[in-house]
């Protein structure tokens, strides 16, 4: 059964979702990428900055797959927002 929020969150996620899907693969990859060498290199601010936007992301798309996804790919997500949150974290106190 599918709450108001996850069809509001649902709803408001199908336009960047297909524009996200019309772009060739590489584009987000890449994009993504960029996103966390920079956050990992960038001074701290930017740094911290570009790996909580790297955060937010990862914790959307796993939000909107977290109904299809197995109990060990929810706890591999996790993992990896895990491990990006604490980088973010760790860029704010360095």
């Amino acid at each position: 059964m599918s709450t108001p929020l996850r069809r509001a969150v649902e709803r408001r996620s199908a336009a960047p979702l297909v524009f996200l899907r019309s772009q060739p693969a590489w584009v987000p990859f890449l994009a993504m990428l960029a996103f966390v060498v920079g956050g990992l290199f960038a001074p701290p601010v930017v740094g911290a900055a570009l790996l909580a936007v790297v955060a937010a992301f990862l914790g959307w798309i796993t939000y909107l797959a977290w109904p299809l996804l197995s109990p060990a790919g929810r706890l591999t997500r996790l993992a990896v927002l895990a491990v990006v949150a604490v980088a973010a974290i760790a860029r704010t106190t360095s």
